[in-house]
């Protein structure tokens, strides 16, 4: 079922989702069981599965020489779908990258969606190749998200990139993008962010899930920003809750947000990071409650492979 339609039968209710991340090749999938079987209860509707690009790694030859090669450290995310997909009996949303992907590679990874039965697809533009400080468009693949959509949505109108196809079968996919309350890294203002923002969404994406954010004020002045140029899909806050001191470093960093100084100072004062995890689970309940007090269609949690702490959410919240 599409994330609209579930969205759509809730009937107001909001809905429990989460994103998890592939293990790494030679890792198997019964670590990852243990994380989403506890979160269950919660009925979620989807779970989103990562897709990560390549990146380079030295291979020593011989005489000092190295060769380098491109490799992949998380593959599987089809594979991981369908697995989740047949043993939870839930829908799984796997993630789409312009970078690494040629526009041919990505179309053969849509129709094997479609023979598994995916309907969802968050597409991404995605990151820099690791030791690159900038994006770069792959040679044959897509510069922008926006450009990524359009080839998602015209496959399910029977446009394919080298013919038409006219069928029966209904391969129209439900299209996930990403937002961001706090602005893009490389965009040069929250209006243009915006206007990116709107762009994807008239190029065919259905729904739109934000990166994490700390500060509920921040979101919904995104929201309203949203609404007021004329984006009317559904808008899905993404929560990750703190759960180490060096967070307070690698988030801004990485994803370049702002901490809420209360936030920081509560993590300051802790002397383990058990105790951090503690001010993380807190933080992020009341984030939450106050989001479902909003009415916000979803409530999506980044678990990245753990989900003791969402647990403990999930409980106080639903």
């Amino acid at each position: 079922m599409k994330i609209t339609d579930h969205i759509k039968n809730a009937n107001g209710k909001t809905l429990f989702s989460f994103e998890i991340v592939p293990p790494q090749k030679g890792v198997g999938i019964a670590d990852l069981y243990k994380n989403i079987d506890p979160l269950m209860e919660f009925n979620p509707p989807f779970i989103d599965v990562t897709t990560s690009r390549e990146e380079y790694i030295f291979l020593e030859r011989g005489n000092g020489l190295m060769e380098r090669k491109i490799t992949r450290m998380r593959p599987g995310t089809l594979g991981i779908c369908s697995a989740i997909q047949n043993k939870y009996n839930v829908d799984t949303v796997p993630h789409v990258l312009c970078g690494g992907f040629t526009k041919e590679e990505t179309e053969y990874l849509l129709v094997d969606c479609m023979y598994l039965g995916i309907n969802n697809i968050v597409a991404l533009r995605g990151d820099a190749m690791k030791g690159e400080k900038y994006f770069e468009q792959s040679k044959g693949g897509h510069k922008y998200a926006s450009d990524l959509v359009k080839q998602i949505h015209d496959l399910g109108t029977g446009k394919y990139l080298h013919e038409e196809i006219v069928s029966d079968d209904n391969s129209s996919f439900c299209i996930g993008v990403a937002g961001y309350p706090e602005k893009h890294i490389e965009a040069p203002s929250m209006n243009y962010d915006l206007q990116m923002l709107k762009k994807k969404v008239e190029a065919g994406a259905d729904y739109i899930v934000t990166q994490m954010f700390f500060d509920n004020q921040k979101f919904f002045d995104f929201v309203k920003q949203a609404r007021e140029i004329g984006i009317d899909v559904p808008i899905i806050p993404g929560i990750k809750p703190i759960a180490t001191k060096g967070h307070l470093q690698m988030l801004p960093q990485v994803f370049k947000i702002d901490l809420p100084e209360n936030l920081i100072s509560e993590v300051l004062k802790c002397k383990t990071n058990s105790d951090v995890r503690e001010v993380g689970i807190e933080w992020a309940i009341n984030q939450c409650k106050e989001l479902l007090d909003f009415g916000i269609p979803v409530l999506h949690f980044y678990s990245m492979g753990k989900s003791d702490n969402i647990l403990k959410i999930g409980r106080e919240v639903f």
